[in-house]
């Protein structure tokens, strides 16, 4: 296709003309492609055409990945050890990481503490020593460890410098890098939603299937069942059954239970979802056909109703977990969640619990972050997915 350059009558403005005829077969070609692409694309690859238009939903799922990604490597990413203590250094300030030191570049390096005893409060006063410059080191031998419990292995991503110490969120009251223990804490914390809402999907679907595809006094039965259980208070369900739990459980044990408690609790809100769903689809050509042929309700259920509205029942575990997160924060914060010597954020913020101890060492609060930081970014791809989940609905 050739085209010729034009000026205006004052050769003001140069630009280009194209002095071929405008073929609208050509066009309604292209865009007839366009069409077809689309009306012939698979749900899973229209869901995932509208979600990546969600640029808030598609970082907050990077930053979930790596988040996730992260649990596996924890033992690595961590300079010490969740149980580590520094005798030395209670309730220390975290410090902060400097390039230059006397206007010369030295790299990443912290300053080592200077401290003394206030006799008065008798309060630990810590401060930035100057003449101790410690580099940091990076992928390093350390603490040995064993990753995800089963591979040993001594390499770090940072460690301190010989003889220094490492505290970039501070200590706590027993000397324990806190952020350390906030990475070791991610791997419960967040793993603790993924099977809470394992056990809610089976029950949900399970349950809300049978709820809506007999119908009848089935459906009478489960829909009161949900009302019981949904007339509770949550939080004061969560604590009755989770005391009843024996103190002289094993804390994986305890960490199991809490995850089946937080799982028992939140599967009637997608119950009733997959119930509304299965009603409207039970009668469709499709599951007719299915039934005509000799194909047993379970089959019917699990093979062609629940397929055609996955995408909306993964939209909703997904605005889901962020509950099941602050489930276990909240019970790990009053005493009654995962115990020690595990670590999850909700443990780690009971060291918060007192006013004063917060006012004179603010950082311990800092397990904060990482709860909102997850919730956060759970709730933003659920939102993305819940407006991706009807694919037909834009473009």
């Amino acid at each position: 296709m050739t085209a010729l350059r034009a000026r205006d009558r004052e050769g003001a403005f140069e630009h280009w003309v194209d002095p071929a005829p405008f073929d609208p077969e050509e066009s309604d070609r292209a865009t007839t492609a366009e069409q077809q692409r689309f009306d012939t694309a698979s749900p899973w690859r229209l869901v995932w055409r509208r979600f990546r238009r969600h640029r808030l939903a598609v970082g907050s799922l990077v930053v979930l990945a790596l988040l996730y990604v992260g649990t596996l490597v924890t033992e690595f990413l961590a300079p010490y050890g969740p149980h580590t203590r520094h005798p030395q250094y209670i309730n220390a300030p975290p410090q902060r990481v400097h390039m230059f030191h006397d206007g010369q570049f030295v790299g990443p390096f912290v300053y080592g503490y200077s401290y003394r005893l206030d006799r008065a409060t008798l309060r630990r006063e810590y401060a930035p020593d100057h003449s101790k410059v410690q580099p940091l080191r990076f992928f390093c031998r350390g603490e040995p460890y064993r990753l995800m419990g089963i591979f040993p292995g001594d390499i770090h991503l940072i460690c301190p410098g010989e003889g220094g110490t490492l505290f970039l969120l501070g200590t706590d009251r027993l000397g324990r890098d806190l952020l350390s223990r906030i990475l070791h804490g991610a791997r419960v914390s967040l793993t603790v939603g993924l099977f809470g809402i394992c056990v809610s999907f089976v029950l949900g679907i399970t349950l809300g299937g049978i709820s809506g595809y007999y119908g009848g006094w089935v459906d009478n039965v489960i829909q009161r069942l949900i009302e019981v259980i949904r007339s509770f208070p949550t939080i004061p369900l969560w604590l009755s059954l989770s005391a009843a739990m024996p103190v002289t459980w094993d804390p994986l044990w305890v960490y199991f239970g809490i995850t089946i408690i937080l799982g028992l609790i939140d599967w009637t809100g997608l119950a009733r979802a997959v119930r509304s769903k299965v009603l409207a689809l039970r009668e469709e050509e499709f599951a007719q056909a299915a039934r005509l042929m000799g194909a047993r309700p379970g089959r019917i259920i699990t093979r062609h109703l629940v397929p055609s509205f996955m995408s909306h029942l993964i939209a909703s575990a997904t605005l889901s977990i962020p509950g099941m997160i602050l489930g276990e924060t909240a019970l790990s914060f009053l005493g009654l969640g995962v115990r020690a010597p595990m670590v999850s954020w909700g443990v780690l913020l009971n060291d918060a619990q007192n006013v004063n101890v917060v006012a004179l060492y603010p950082w311990l609060l800092t397990p904060v972050v990482p709860v909102v930081v997850v919730v956060l970014a759970f709730n933003f791809v659920g939102d993305g997915l819940r407006d991706a989940a009807d694919p037909y609905g834009g473009r």
